[in-house]
């Protein structure tokens, strides 16, 4: 009688099937981890994207600086968030006296109308930002997290007008 269980416990047969119902769960939560981490990413793609597109209106003539709400309802719309979640920044910019020093920069609409001192360059720049939460699906509080578990996501995209 005790041969065959000495038998048995020196049997090695099994041992492939064992080490893989091991290996199993491990490799399904690092392939839902890679999941997860392509779908932030493709958020991140799409937010840009649809920042590029909203400045490009600008760039083809479509719009302008005075059209900057606008420019955030369509941003908004086309990335699936409220109005809230989208901000559209315009400035003038001036280039320091001389060519060196720090540029001199004017807010949108409240400083437009101020000229730059005579031989300085000016430059008029729009920029538009994006910011979505994303839900992963494992909910790990890791860093960078929301305290609901969520990540902010953005995309933006800068554009000199002039």
């Amino acid at each position: 009688m005790r041969a065959p269980i000495g038998k048995l416990a020196n049997s090695e047969e099994g041992t492939a099937v064992l080490e893989l119902g091991l290996t199993i769960p491990l490799v399904f939560v690092l392939l839902l981890g890679m999941i997860d981490l392509g779908r932030g990413y493709s958020i991140k793609l799409q937010l840009e994207q649809v920042a590029q597109r909203s400045v490009e209106k600008v760039m083809n003539g479509m719009a302008d600086r005075s059209q900057l709400a606008a420019i955030k309802a369509e941003a908004a719309s086309a990335a699936g968030v409220p109005a809230s979640a989208v901000t559209t920044n315009a400035w003038l910019e001036c280039s320091a006296a001389g060519g060196g020093g720090t540029p001199t920069y004017y807010n949108y609409p409240t400083d437009d109308d101020q000229p730059c001192a005579n031989g300085q360059t000016s430059r008029r720049y729009l920029r538009v930002n994006i910011v979505k939460t994303f839900s992963p699906i494992f909910d790990f509080h890791w860093a960078g997290s929301n305290p609901d578990g969520t990540y902010t996501i953005a995309g933006a995209t800068s554009v000199r007008t002039q």
